[in-house]
């Protein structure tokens, strides 16, 4: 699962070097959706910044986390999607071919059976790229990021976990169709865990 992350301006400086070689327009519409970026915790149904493709490049803008299951009546939201199962599910088919998507985050939380909350980090900092998908609405395109196995950073806290990518990979999974079944099939790096009482690495 993933029903909750983190923005900071880190954030947005990763996300500069990513797109610094997109074309001037590009460069233009992506520095506007940047300067929108504060310090915030990101919810499902909220819009936040996500990095796409444009024109065989990579841009950034606003899209609403999550697919409403009835747009006309507002109701339902599905905001994860199983690596395992999306390529072949009608909701998310169209999305996993063709408009592949990446949410970077500071971080992100999770919380176990006992209700205790957990944040989850890029060792040695930086930001987190998270794979996803978007589909186009009435109201504009939609995102859900994608959620895979538990690695050993997670499983004490959860059976599943974003697919997180290198930045290599986040390049790839939004403009390189050949490599998206095996990254659907990456194990996410190691991360470091914490909670207000604790820190802890994983090697």
């Amino acid at each position: 699962m993933c029903g909750r992350y983190h923005l900071n301006d880190e954030t947005a400086r990763q996300i500069e070097t990513l797109i610094r070689q997109a074309d001037e327009k590009l460069r233009r519409e992506s520095a506007a959706a940047l300067l929108r970026i504060s310090e915030t915790d990101v919810y499902p149904s909220d819009e936040a910044p996500i990095l796409l493709p444009a024109d065989g490049r990579i841009t950034c803008a606003w899209l609403r986390w999550g697919f409403p299951l009835q747009p006309d009546q507002g109701k339902g939201l599905v905001f994860n999607a199983r690596c395992e199962s999306a390529a072949q599910k009608p909701l998310f088919r169209d999305g996993i071919r063709h408009r592949r998507i990446v949410v970077p985050a500071a971080a992100f939380y999770e919380w176990d059976r006992a209700k205790a909350k957990y944040t989850f980090r890029k060792e040695n900092g930086g930001v987190l790229f998270l794979a996803g998908c978007c589909r186009q609405y009435k109201d504009g395109e939609h995102f859900v990021i994608l959620t895979t196995e538990a690695n050993g950073s997670m499983k004490p806290v959860h059976d599943r976990m974003p697919l997180v990518l290198s930045d290599t990979e986040a390049v790839d999974w939004i403009l390189d169709a050949g490599r998206t079944d095996s990254l659907l099939r990456q194990v996410p790096p190691p991360l470091e865990r914490s909670t207000e009482y604790e820190q802890m690495r994983f090697f």
